[in-house]
């Protein structure tokens, strides 16, 4: 079964891809926890090899809470992409809302040693209106 990325961006001939599904087994809506698991495509269309350095999230919940996260590499990996070559790796984000957004940036490192920003293409973070809140309880 081929997945269905969603959202894609492209920067200097270097695609990323997103595909984002909402996991109710992972997720607490009793204790106020969502959980969605995305699957990223790192696409190299360039006419060089890149080597993936760092990762810059911007987590936003439905109250507007911003979580930064930044770090090396991507799921412990710095790969490195020769022109054609792409990578996929898959994680998860959980919130304390049904609802909330990510987008941010890989930096990769050219052959020249120089770096290059690539955009991850915003994406929305949405429960099913069943998992928006925990079932109501007789007073």
């Amino acid at each position: 079964m081929k997945e269905l990325f969603q959202h894609a961006a492209v920067t200097a001939g270097i695609t990323v891809r997103v595909a984002v599904n909402f996991l109710p087994e992972q997720s607490r809506i009793e204790a106020g926890k969502w959980f969605w698991v995305y699957h990223i495509r790192i696409e190299n269309d360039s006419a060089e090899t890149v080597q993936l350095m760092t990762r810059h999230w911007r987590i936003t919940d439905a109250r507007g809470m911003v979580n930064i996260v930044e770090g090396e590499g991507v799921v412990g990996e710095q790969p490195v992409l020769r022109p054609g070559e792409s990578h996929d790796y898959v994680s998860g984000c959980p919130l304390a809302t049904p609802h909330g957004s990510m987008q941010g940036h890989y930096t990769f490192r050219l052959e020249d040693g120089s770096p290059l920003e690539a955009a991850i293409p915003f994406f929305s973070l949405a429960a099913p209106a069943k998992a928006d809140r925990p079932t109501d309880f007789p007073a």
